[in-house]
């Protein structure tokens, strides 16, 4: 019986710890058919004030950039690059170098080449690292973004 209580608040002090893990940013997708055979899907950071994220172009040596994998199907090819707003670049004493990056909120648009007129949705997973006076851990996030019709 005691085996079996301690076990039970080990659980509850388990589940009860996962519960506070801290979370200051927020993804919402869209997505837009611009022609038959092509869309826009658009991915929304929405952040809280004082924390930011950092550039896909942020340089080597520098704090965790945010990236962006798109699961490989026959419905779709991705087209190009991620294209991102312009960012605010500053000089960060952390890491001895300017880093640019994101606060508020930041849209992620990746162009997208339909293969087949049945495709629905386009996956995929982001990764990015929030930070304001700390950085939390890496975190990554998989998205389903259906497509527009």
């Amino acid at each position: 019986m005691r085996k079996l209580l301690l076990a039970i608040t080990a659980i509850m002090i388990t589940a009860g710890a996962k519960a506070q893990v801290e979370s200051h940013v927020r993804w919402s997708y869209a997505s837009k058919r611009t022609s038959p055979t092509e869309a826009v899907v658009f991915l929304k950071a929405t952040i809280d004030r004082g924390w930011h994220i950092y550039s896909q172009n942020t340089k080597d040596g520098g704090p965790l950039k945010t990236t962006f994998t798109f699961t490989p199907a026959k419905g779709y090819e991705v087209v190009g690059k991620t294209i991102e707003p312009k960012p605010i670049t500053k000089y960060e004493r952390a890491v001895k170098m300017n880093v640019s990056y994101f606060e508020n909120s930041v849209v992620f648009q990746q162009k997208i080449k339909l293969r087949l007129p049945g495709a629905k949705t386009v996956t995929g997973k982001l990764e990015f690292l929030a930070c304001a006076e700390k950085c939390l851990p890496p975190d990554e996030v998989a998205f389903a973004i259906p497509i527009a019709k």
